[in-house]
């Protein structure tokens, strides 16, 4: 279907591809991996052609259809949220944009000398929009939408009106309702919550194209990927299996690659002792000779790069008191829309609360007020004795100081630190060499997102309020805080959509809003959120897999 031959690609002095080659076939759902700056944008610009490669062929057959999604969302205005999602969907989208305007024409006195062209074409395009399914579209358009989050005031409303992450899900539902033969996905779960994930997660299960995608969600990595590329020094390697099939199977090359090369280093020195000892021996000179002519010849073997992660170790926070944040009948409204209709909730000293509920239940409220950055319409939250209190929310990037590199900002929060100590904190977050002379302004949202977690974590505080913090952060480094934060001595309450996080580390779970979505009474699951999963029988409320 899709294949890239001995691609040769350098930027500047970065050499992104030699001599790689890969191919996509029909049908197969395959994950793309490695490190930032490998080089994955890089091969989907090539499958679209907004790319060519220095050297080498990319061979797309010329009646494919490829839909692809990406992080730089473009422009939407103008349109509804359900016009904007059937843009996607080639001429049956084209036609259900004609009959709106058409629609609007008949509707306009000043067209009115125009009606009997302006209905007759109507006629034309309905006949044509019917035919090619276009009715049932629409239905689908609304599925896909209501999957993706979305409800059905906001599916009629404004596009333009959306927050830059909602329009992502907009544009992830164009993709996925144009059915191309090929889907490239960049990252899609990064603006979901759980509930879409999960739905988007069967809805590609079911998708009979090809998938080529990249995501920093093992588990939704897992579930739906039978193929692995990484992209790894120039090459692409291939391994048959998901995720975690493909990271046992590297440690073994990488083990099996570690003693070759041993084993090689040796026999060189062996050789090389003989070369020294009788290089001056006349009787030996041939042999000499050959020896090093045979060394010249010799494929050298190389060390396994090693993927550096550093262990994060907290400092031990002070103790707080037993009760943390008591929320005594808490009333919130947005509107006509009631959120909190007397809620309580004690959280104690050593728990690890994790909050679900569908879109809009009330989770960010919660956290917001709990923070002190939102204040309950009524009833009280009472935080409690010697607490410090550690809040990460997306708007948490605003501490940053975009004229700073990454290490100034470090020695300007915390001045009485060594550099060391702050290389060592900065290297923790995946930030090592020659990173921390980058300019936050620079910085991508998850570079931003690891250096705000590590100014907040440093000096721990002894209770962490946490919404999404694993929002664009790749998988080692989720993997490194999850581990990091079960050592983490103090209390915490989150919200986040990665069922890595909830299973490592959520001890109890406060559902809002139920299976319905609108059940005003907070349901508390006093096990983890791994017994809750067995306790409900699915993964998040209001879902059935």
């Amino acid at each position: 279907m899709i294949s890239f031959s001995n691609i040769n690609k350098q930027y500047g002095k970065q050499l992104v591809f030699v001599d790689a080659s890969f191919q996509l076939n029909p049908g197969e759902k395959v994950g793309l991996v490695g490190p930032n700056g490998a080089g994955k944008t890089t091969l989907f610009r090539m499958v679209v052609g907004e790319e060519v490669p220095d050297e080498g062929e990319v061979s797309v057959p010329k009646r494919l259809t490829i839909g692809y999604f990406r992080q730089d969302v473009e422009e939407m205005a103008g349109r509804s949220v359900l016009d904007e999602a059937i843009a996607g969907s080639g001429r049956v989208g084209d036609l259900h944009h004609e009959l709106e305007a058409l629609q609007q024409a008949m509707a306009d006195p000043a067209k009115a000398n125009e009606m009997d062209r302006v209905l007759a074409r109507f006629g034309e395009v309905q006949e044509e929009y019917e035919h090619l399914g276009g009715y049932a579209l629409e239905a689908q358009a609304r599925e896909v939408l209501h999957g993706l989050g979305f409800k059905d005031d906001q599916i009629e409303g404004d596009v333009g009106a959306l927050s830059g992450g909602w329009k992502m899900r907009v544009a992830l539902a164009r993709v996925l309702l144009g059915r191309p033969d090929v889907l490239l996905m960049d990252e899609p779960t990064n603006h979901l919550d759980l509930e879409s994930i999960i739905w988007l997660e069967q809805f590609l299960k079911s998708f009979q194209g090809a998938l080529l995608m990249t995501s920093h969600d093992r588990e939704f990595m897992n579930r739906l990927v039978s193929k692995i590329a990484e992209i790894d020094a120039g090459e692409i390697i291939t391994y048959s299996g998901n995720y975690d099939f493909h990271e046992r199977e590297r440690n073994i090359r990488s083990a099996n690659q570690q003693a070759a090369f041993a084993r090689q280093q040796s026999m060189l020195a062996k050789e090389q002792r003989f070369i020294d000892r009788f290089r001056t021996h006349a009787a030996k000179a041939a042999q000499v000779q050959s020896r090093i002519k045979a060394l010249d010849k010799i494929e050298k073997i190389e060390l396994p790069k090693k993927r550096q992660i550093v262990k994060f170790e907290f400092r031990v926070p002070p103790r707080s008191g037993e009760q943390v944040a008591v929320l005594e009948d808490l009333h919130k409204s947005y509107g006509p829309r009631v959120i909190y209709e007397g809620f309580n909730l004690t959280v104690r000293r050593g728990e690890r609360w994790a909050v679900m509920g569908r879109n809009g239940a009330g989770k960010t409220t919660l956290l917001k007020m709990i923070a002190g950055a939102t204040q309950p319409d009524s009833g009280r939250v009472r935080l409690g004795a010697s607490l410090i209190m550690g809040y990460f929310a997306q708007q948490s990037l605003d501490v940053l100081d975009p004229d700073l590199t990454i290490i100034e900002q470090l020695q300007r929060d915390f001045p009485h630190d060594g550099l060391g100590a702050l290389r060592t904190l900065a290297g923790a977050f995946q930030f090592s060499g020659d990173d921390v002379d980058k300019k936050i302004r620079a910085l991508s949202g998850g570079e931003k997102s690891r250096l705000v977690m590590a100014l907040m974590l440093y000096n721990p505080p002894n209770f962490l309020v946490l919404d999404e913090p694993t929002n664009h952060l790749d998988l080692a480094t989720k993997e490194m805080l999850v581990e990091a934060l079960k050592d983490f001595e103090g209390t915490m309450i989150f919200v986040s959509h990665d069922r890595m996080f909830l299973r490592g580390l959520g001890s109890r779970v406060l559902e809002l809003g139920g299976e319905s979505g609108t059940d005003r009474n907070p349901h508390i699951y006093p096990g983890s959120y791994v017994e809750y999963v067995q306790k409900i029988g699915h993964e998040a409320p209001g879902i059935y897999v």
